[in-house]
């Protein structure tokens, strides 16, 4: 194979770009990785900071060791974009500290900190009802399983993303979550008394299970389909994803619900939680419809609802 050496025009994307070259040489059989690898060592900037754009259309170039430079249509003279993403972390270890205080709030606001959160004495509080203490283990093993997942079963199609993203992303977690607590916790009659109270706790923790044994388990189909250390995907089958685009949202949803009815109907803050978490994930869950058509073109069967059948 003989080997094409084109020349690009490098023009930064946003904020100048110092030291930034104007024009590249490399190879056109040659990987878009090497092409990201080439810019960021004239720029000693980590890899992941960057983002590079086709100059004719802004479609961004992929960091691919599988894809060549022939092949997303760059050619000689041709430009490319470079954007500076800025300071960047692990998608793996945002989602560890998201998730961190969450796993740990339930147990500290019912019992070490009880008596503190409520300006109550020691001796005069009352003792965690059975409710509050079922709540209280659900939404630990919810987190838990969040933080498991994140560490062992997640493959992510973007090494990182903007560091500022684990206050944000932080924040929101374990604000919410240190809210539902302290009002599910209050000391009062939180007890069980009636048989519908008994019926819907029941249902609450049937719903919790199937939720969260589902929603691993498409995880793990999810993960299944994308290779270790690549970002390409294959087409997901199996529990719910014949009838919309993302179950595991879907799945998440219902052991929330799970959650919300083991809480009691008062429990406004876990009502507050799953509006505001479905709505995010019902725009996330379009997002990968389109993205599915576009990249499985008609291998894929498009989804009339991408999360909740009927719904959305």
């Amino acid at each position: 194979m003989s080997l094409t050496t084109i020349d690009l025009a490098v023009v930064s994307r946003g904020k100048p770009i110092k030291d930034l070259p104007k024009r590249l040489q490399i190879a056109s059989n040659g990987s878009t990785n090497e092409l990201y690898r080439s810019v960021a060592a004239t720029l000693s900037l980590s890899i992941n900071r960057l983002r590079i754009t086709h100059g004719r259309d802004r479609i961004a170039v992929p960091n691919s060791t599988e894809t060549t430079i022939a092949e997303i249509g760059l050619e000689d003279q041709d430009m490319i974009h470079v954007k500076d993403l800025g300071p960047q972390i692990s998608w793996r270890t945002v989602y560890i500290a998201e998730y961190l205080g969450p796993a740990l709030i339930p147990v500290l606001f019912l019992f070490p900190l009880r008596p503190y959160l409520y300006n109550a004495n020691l001796d005069t509080i009352p003792a965690p009802t059975k409710r509050q203490q079922l709540l209280c283990a659900l939404l630990t093993i919810h987190f838990v399983k969040r933080e498991y997942e994140s560490m062992f079963i997640h493959r992510f199609s973007n090494a990182t993303m903007p560091a500022r993203n684990i206050v944000k992303n932080s924040s929101y977690y374990w604000i919410m979550v240190s809210s539902m607590a302290y009002h599910a916790f209050r000391p009062g009659p939180a007890a069980v008394t009636t048989l519908s109270e008994t019926a819907m706790l029941c249902i609450g923790v049937a719903l919790f299970i199937f939720g969260e044994l589902a929603n691993l388990n498409a995880h793990f189909v999810l993960r299944n389909l994308r290779r270790p250390g690549s970002s390409e995907r294959g087409i997901p089958r199996g529990l719910g994803f014949g009838m919309v685009t993302c179950p595991h949202y879907l799945f998440e949803v219902v052991s929330w619900v799970g959650i919300y009815l083991v809480g009691g109907m008062r429990s406004w803050s876990i009502l507050a939680f799953i509006v505001v978490g479905s709505v995010q994930m019902a725009l996330w869950s379009k997002k990968r419809e389109r993205r599915y058509r576009l990249e499985f073109g008609g291998r894929y069967k498009p989804k009339r609802f991408v999360m909740i059948p009927g719904v959305v």
